[in-house]
């Protein structure tokens, strides 16, 4: 996949508005009881467009009063959740689904190779280390004894070249912000090095595992941590054996503070690869800065961001990038560090029909992922790109992994479709012969579901990929339970993968459907770039049409469809509720984009400007205004049961989003039909968040809708039984 992670205003503006004359509401729908919310008289001028924001006092989420409205609207929920008739039973069943052994793909590092691995039930993956590839292996560091309540994980870790040191990051309750330590790998113990206030998990040894590089920011102040913004980038550099205090600036750009910069290190860990992105741009530049040089002098390789450039490696100064540059669908080329005007440029791999979505210089190729049709194909070049063969993958489906050294023997990668989990494979590097590695072993048959795959049309006539899966014994008379789920954006692909949890939906009959809809990368730049900015009204039609496809096909009716979608998907979620409220019958938005106007004012918001655009520019206002789920929500309404979901130590996409959103859908909605938030504690966006956490959220995600669609979930339970 390409392109950023999602991309904070402090909280001194919003504590000052809590000063403010406010009003009292309060609704009622399905005999709910909303706790009362002020409404403050806070009014924006974007452009001549005034706009209220009477909630802007929730921006300041750790003060007293958005504390006590938050436990007032949990106590609220809960007691609806609570009152589902199976709840436990769905939640039980999940939890007995996700009870097998589960491992991550190896990486060796001098001969020792590492791995993840889950027993079933452990809330946290372990870290695992052993000597050769069928050695014995061992605990070398276990996230779940990092706290009693699990809500610290193991954010990233890397091992070094010759595997005596790993390098890794913490997460406390699920935020970006992560501290680092390095552990002796024969030991188990960890050195005094210690390193606060990374970000993002961006570090990189370097040469000689004499120390390492990594992103930081200026520490936010007091109560600031999770909103404030993420501006004035600066890499660092530790030495090992020495205090944070003494670590070297070795990159900042304090002319542009809000560009987002990120480093690593390449292969022979003699050269830092920076990438700098101008804000609001999909493209990005690439400098260069030799580890040796004491001054810290770049080589500005690239200079224009009128395109994405990802490294992939070097030999001496021959360098190899991905691109985007006159191809929207990627390219590989090779430019001569001495010699890098474009014209002088090499093409290895020219564009194909087919996004090519990632290569990997593993054991002396190019392993090259495809996506045909948001599918995974893979094909083997030479490092001078001729193709070599393709690579046989056990199906139709999702393949992810490849990674090694130049020198590599082997190379191991996963495997999954809608209806297989996710299984490793080794390849041979000098036979190209895939073999087996590790299969789960499920206490139930995946051969009880099948997958579909399907296209339907948008209002414009653009064919859209959909992937489906459900019970093999279902009958499709328009009456099962669907969830339609979507992302559409940041160059993303949603490709066919497996779950045990859905599979509990399909045991109660029903069906699960991913829409491959525009702004998402299935089929290059060119499908991403087709609903960003002003264009952004694309995805949702995409999304809506695709709601239309399901009950026009009789999988589904309007009575028994839900809509889903995370992070850029709540905001899809938020958006199509907002715009066709007739057509779904629950609405589930987690830790959504939900006020557009504001997104760019928080933690890492600016750099979404990519995809959303600015509101600080008149055009691009105007059609981020339209659609905005915040502020196209009308009195006299009658919306969808809606179930939104954040957590209180979100900090990508802040919780005030959904805070704001809740809110104002309570104020309007016109029939008693409930909308409810959700709100997790000591979690963020979702990365690190304990199993057990994570599989009671969806599993109340899930009730609520069946509840809401008038399904009988201890007899759904029981349906194919």
């Amino acid at each position: 996949m390409s392109n950023s992670i999602m991309r904070t205003l402090s909280r001194g503006l919003a504590a000052c508005l809590l000063a403010i004359t406010y009003t009292s509401t309060t609704a009622i729908a399905e005999g709910l009881d909303y706790p009362p919310t002020e409404r403050g008289d806070v009014v924006d001028d974007y452009h001549g467009t005034e706009v209220a924001d009477p909630y802007r006092w929730m921006e300041d989420i750790g003060s007293p009063e958005v504390q006590a409205w938050v436990e007032a609207e949990n106590a609220l929920t809960f007691g609806y959740l609570d009152g589902i008739a199976g709840r436990q039973d769905v939640f039980e069943r999940m939890m007995q689904r996700v009870d097998y052994e589960r491992f991550g793909a190896p990486v060796e590092a001098g001969g020792r190779y590492f791995y993840t691995r889950n027993d079933g039930l452990q809330n946290q993956s372990v870290l695992y280390v052993s000597e050769g590839l069928d050695g014995e292996a061992r605990i070398l560091l276990d996230p779940n004894a990092f706290s009693e309540d699990s809500s610290v994980s193991l954010n990233t870790w890397m091992a070094n070249d010759d595997g005596s040191l790993l390098l890794y990051a913490k997460s406390v309750s699920g935020s970006d912000w992560v501290d680092w330590f390095v552990r002796d790998v024969a030991t188990g113990e960890d050195l005094p090095d210690v390193i606060r206030w990374g970000k993002f998990g961006v570090a990189s040894w370097g040469p000689g595992s004499s120390g390492f590089y990594y992103l930081t920011f200026p520490v936010p102040e007091e109560g600031a941590e999770f909103t404030s913004a993420n501006v004035d980038r600066k890499t660092m550099w530790h030495s090992l054996g020495s205090e944070q205090s003494a670590d070297e600036l070795i990159y900042e750009l304090p002319e542009h503070p809000d560009w987002w910069i990120s480093a690593g290190m390449n292969e022979g860990r003699d050269l830092l690869v920076i990438y700098l992105s101008d804000r609001g741009s999909t493209g990005n530049r690439i400098y260069l800065m030799d580890h040796a040089d004491p001054q810290h002098s770049v080589q500005k390789l690239i200079d224009e961001d009128d395109a994405e450039f990802g490294f992939l490696g070097n030999d001496g100064d021959r360098l190899w990038f991905q691109t985007t540059l006159d191809a929207p669908n990627y390219r590989v080329v090779e430019i001569d560090r001495n010699n890098p005007a474009r014209e002088n440029w090499k093409e290895v791999i020219p564009e194909s029909r087919f996004p090519l979505s990632s290569v990997s210089l593993t054991g002396g190729y190019m392993i090259c992922e495809y996506l045909q049709d948001a599918r995974s194909a893979v094909k083997l070049h030479d490092m001078d790109g001729n193709f070599l063969q393709d690579l046989q993958l056990p199906g139709v489906g999702s393949a992810g992994g490849f990674y090694g050294k130049s020198d590599a023997a082997e190379t191991f990668y996963t495997y999954t479709d809608m209806t297989t989990p996710g299984t490793i494979y080794r390849l041979d590097l000098a036979t190209l012969d895939s073999e087996l590695y590790r299969r789960p072993e499920l206490s139930f048959d995946p051969g009880n579901y099948v997958g579909e795959f399907r296209f339907y049309r948008s209002p414009d006539g653009t064919a859209v990929p959909l992937f489906l899966a459900h019970h093999r014994d279902i009958v499709l008379d328009g009456s099962n339970p669907t969830v339609l789920y979507g992302y559409g954006g940041f160059n993303s692909s949603q490709g066919p993968y497996f779950s045990t949890s859905r599979t509990v939906w399909m045991d109660m009959g029903g069906v699960w459907a991913i829409a491959c809809i525009r702004g998402g990368g299935e089929y290059g730049e060119a499908w991403h770039q087709a609903a960003i900015k002003t264009h952004r009204q694309v995805a949702f039609d995409d999304f809506i049409a695709a709601a239309e496809f399901l009950i026009d096909s009789g999988y589904t009716s309007r009575e028994r469809l839900a809509v889903m979608g995370g992070s850029n998907g709540g905001l899809l979620v938020g958006a199509v509720l907002t715009q066709r409220p007739d057509l779904f019958a629950a609405a589930l938005p987690q830790v959504g984009v939900m006020d557009m106007l504001r997104f760019n004012q928080f933690t890492a918001g600016a750099g979404w400007e990519s995809d959303f655009g600015s509101p600080q520019d008149p055009q691009e206002f105007a059609a981020i205004y339209a659609y905005s789920p915040l502020h196209n929500l009308r009195e006299g309404v009658c919306y969808p049961p809606t179930l939104a979901t954040t957590a209180d130590t979100d900090d990508r996409v802040v919780p005030s989003h959904s805070f704001k959103f809740t809110a104002q859908i309570q104020h309007v909605q016109a029939c008693d039909n409930p909308v409810l938030i959700r709100v997790e504690t000591q979690a963020g966006h979702g990365a690190g968040k304990p199993l057990a956490k994570s599989i009671a959220e969806f599993s109340d995600l899930l009730c609520f809708a069946l509840h809401n669609m008038g399904v009988d979930i201890p007899e759904a339970l029981t349906r194919f039984e």
